[in-house]
């Protein structure tokens, strides 16, 4: 038991959410990191993503929904279009990382 306590320890002392992002090895839990709001990380998983609106001030990715818009909405606010791009150039690196099998090996 002390062995877990000093892990969640060092995880909340160097939060590795971006590291854990790029090595997920699962499309059905692939976590997306969003820039801190207010103080707080929070991520997303892209296997839940509906659909993503990129413009030229934002990249709005709706997930995790059912009938009738009833999800959620994640904004990511950008200077550009070419920064808005390169989120979801990100995104699908994010993505493609998480479809590659952990081991290496063919799937």
């Amino acid at each position: 038991m002390r062995t877990l306590s000093v892990l969640f320890a060092l995880c909340a002392a160097f939060p590795a959410i971006p590291a854990i992002a790029q090595d997920a090895g699962s499309s059905g839990f692939c976590l997306f990191v969003l820039p801190a709001e207010n103080g707080i990380q929070r991520a997303i998983n892209l296997g839940i993503v509906q659909y993503v609106e990129v413009r030229a001030d934002d990249v709005r990715i709706y997930y995790g929904g059912g009938n009738l818009g009833s999800g959620y909405e994640a904004r990511i606010p950008v200077k550009s279009r070419d920064e808005a791009d390169a989120v979801l150039a990100r995104l699908r690196r994010t993505a493609a990382n998480c479809a590659k099998p952990v081991s290496g090996g063919s799937p």
